[in-house]
Order: C-alpha cells, then sequence, then structure tokens
C-alpha cells in the first residue's frame, strides 16, 4: 500500500481543523474544528500502525481507540458548555466569554441596599433580567443556604 494518499488526506483534515479552531468564533464550530483535528490524528495513527513495523502489533489501532474514546468525551463536555453559555448569554461567540470574573449583567449593591423577599423592587432600582430572582444574589455566597438568598448584595440586572 502506498501510504501517499492517507498522509496527505490527514495532513488536509489536520490543516482545515487547525483553520477552524483559529479563525471560527462559534463555539460549535469550533468544537467540530476540533474534531477534525482528532479524525487527522487517527489517519496518520493507523495509516502509519499499517505501513510501519511496529514493536507493538496494532499499536496505532489501540492508540486510535484511544483518540476516539477522548473525542467522545470531549464532545459532551463541550457541548454541556456550549448549551450552558447559550442559557446564560443566548450567544455562544467565544470571543464574547469572560474568564477572569462573574458575568457583565452581575453589579455589586451597596450593603443597605438589599432586594427585600417579595417581588416588588424598590424604587429606583433596575428589574433583573433572566432567571434571577429578587433577594438573591449572584453567585450564591458560601454561607447561603441552598436556593435561599444571600447576603453578598449582588443581583442581576
Amino acid at each position: 500500500m502506498r501510504p501517499v494518499i492517507p498522509y496527505v488526506t490527514a495532513a488536509l483534515l489536520f490543516g482545515l481543523g487547525a483553520y477552524g479552531v483559529l479563525r471560527r468564533r462559534n463555539a460549535v464550530l469550533l468544537l467540530m474544528a476540533v474534531e477534525l483535528l482528532l479524525n487527522g490524528v487517527n489517519l496518520i495513527l493507523v495509516t502509519a500502525d499499517t505501513t510501519v513495523r511496529a514493536a507493538v502489533p496494532a499499536g496505532g489501532q489501540v492508540f486510535t481507540l484511544f483518540v476516539i474514546v477522548l473525542a467522545a468525551a470531549e464532545v459532551g463536555v463541550g457541548l454541556a458548555i456550549v448549551l450552558q453559555l447559550y442559557r446564560l448569554r443566548a450567544d455562544v461567540a467565544v470571543d464574547s466569554v469572560r474568564l477572569d470574573g462573574p458575568p457583565p449583567d452581575v453589579v455589586a449593591l451597596p450593603d443597605g441596599d438589599a432586594l427585600p423577599d417579595g417581588d416588588a423592587l424598590p424604587s429606583g432600582d433596575a428589574a433583573p433580567v433572566g432567571d434571577a430572582v429578587p433577594g438573591r444574589g449572584w453567585p450564591p455566597g458560601p454561607d447561603s443556604p441552598p436556593g435561599g438568598g444571600t447576603s453578598t448584595g449582588q443581583v442581576r440586572r
């Protein structure tokens, strides 16, 4: 077997995947580009296993199985992160994701301006949006009861 065609195909798959990772801003397309990278690596492993005499019989195929399992786990975790990102932001652009702190729609209130437990907000304050509940801070404090209010003084606007 001439290994040139599988190696060129693997290089094209890997190149398309690398281009997709570097240029795409949509998180779902980014995950697809990572899958292309992994498929290119799988093709190289299987081709090298069939063309090169190795000390370990079927070693490339075993590594390919590990890469497939890794890719399945990556898709599961990646899609869960993307779904949560879409749920919180209604957008899956990876450029707008802040990794250094709370979401940008979280503001800290002064200590004396805690929201009441009822539905009414004090005059002059902005109403919470999304799934925020008045009286419940974001993120929950370490001493806050599960499902209850917090004393952190932060609300979503």
